[in-house]
Formats: structure tokens, sequence, C-alpha cells
């Protein structure tokens, strides 16, 4: 009997141990005492991190519209479009859609995109892709351009997204107390060359691509003294 008795108690204390040290929750500090411990923390102590209260989060997004735009999509080796709603994410260069049926987001990498038409206040906005074309300095990522100007003399715009990361934690900083994500574009014509060239949106930087049509761009007549996109297009339709 006594030997039964001993052989119980030394099982029970096995598996009370067992329990103990595999059981987070019951083992070291109270509930209570944990949230003590969490509220004495510093923001530089060693496992935990406090909160700077003058950081005002994050401006803008990774995405070209910040919204779902109707769209056609042309995906490449088809000869149709697809209906969908969509926005650019510039960031990851990839193509965010609601799916039709299960009206959930998805995205697609840049390198099956053919064509892209998105509707932006009742106006149609060309979108294609890098990949496959030549610039004068390489673009390593595929991205997506729009198509100001199509045919001869193709005129491109490429949306780019740049973040500027917060700047208020040393001694000389600007203050800037939230990251953003800033829209930038460059612009690129397309020579006889079958290469594009960056460009700026101005009649030196065409005269400088077209050396041999500086009379032609300098005599067109700007009704405005701004430089602009419309501006290089009444200039290459004279090409």
């Amino acid at each position: 009997m006594k030997r039964v008795f001993l052989i119980f108690t030394i099982t029970l204390l096995i598996n009370t141990l067992y329990s103990q040290g595999n059981n987070p929750y019951r083992i070291g500090l109270t509930a209570e005492q944990n949230l003590n411990a969490i509220g004495n923390l510093s923001p530089t102590a060693a496992g935990g991190m406090g909160f700077d209260s003058r950081y005002e989060g994050v401006v803008g997004s990774s995405r070209l519209f910040d919204t779902l735009l109707p769209s056609l999509l042309n995906v490449k080796g088809q000869d149709y479009y697809l209906k969908l709603e969509s926005d650019i994410d510039l960031i990851k260069n990839t193509l965010i859609f609601l799916n039709p049926k299960t009206r959930r987001l998805n995205w697609i990498k840049t390198d099956i995109v053919n064509e892209l038409v998105i509707t932006e206040n009742g106006k149609e906005l060309i979108f294609r892709t890098t990949g496959g074309r030549k610039f004068e300095k390489e673009i390593k990522e595929d991205r997506f351009f729009q198509v100001l100007k199509d045919g001869p003399y193709q005129f491109i715009k490429m949306p780019l997204k740049d973040f500027i990361e917060a700047d208020y934690k040393g001694v000389y900083t600007s203050n800037r107390r939230y990251d953003e994500y800033k829209t930038e574009y460059k612009y690129f014509i397309l020579k006889p060359d079958s290469i594009y060239y960056q460009t700026r949106l101005s009649k030196k930087s065409l005269i400088k691509l077209f050396p041999d049509k500086k009379q032609l761009i300098n005599s067109t007549d700007v009704s405005s003294e701004l430089e602009d996109e419309l501006m290089i297009l009444s200039i290459l339709e004279k090409f």
C-alpha cells in the first residue's frame, strides 16, 4: 500500500512540474506585475519599446491614385481587355485590382501587363510598362508609364514614389514629424533610334535632344509662359 501511495505521489509531482514548465501563464510574474513592469520600461530599455508621441504617422501612400478606378486590362498574349477596378502600386511596381467575383483585393506583377487603360474624371489614361524597351539610362525595375503621345516621337510620363522619412530625433533636424510618400514624374521621348531619352518640360531640353529642330522648337508659339506637358505635345506634333 505504501509503495502504491509513493508511486502516486511521485507521478503527481512529475505531472505538476511538467505542467508548470510548459505553461508560460502559470510561471513568473502575475498579470498585475507584468503590467507594472511594462509601464516602467523606458523607450531604450531592453525587451520593450516606448511610443514617441511626436511622430505623426504617414502622409500619402505607395499607390498612384489612392483609390480604385474603372480600368481595362490587356494581358500579354491576349487580344481582349478585362474590365476591372484598379490602381498602381509605385513602390512594389504591381497592379492592384478588385477581384470581380470575390470582391477582394489582388495584385499582379507588371511583367504580364501589355496595356492598362484607367478612367479618371472621365478621361482615359493609357499605361504600359518599361519591360523590353530601351532607355538611354537603364531602368532596372519593370515600371508603369503613362503614354501622353503615341506613334512617332512617343512622349511618356513615368510616375514614381519617393519615401521621405520623418526627421525630428536629432539635434539638428528639419523637425519633420511624419513619413511621406511623395509623387514625382519623369518624362521621356522615343527617338527614331528606338531608345527613350529623358527630357524636361522645356524648349531648352527639347533642343538638346533634337538640335536639328532648334528653329522649329523656338518658333512654336506658346500661349502661356508656363512650360508644361501641353507645350511639349504641341511641339512634337509638328515633328
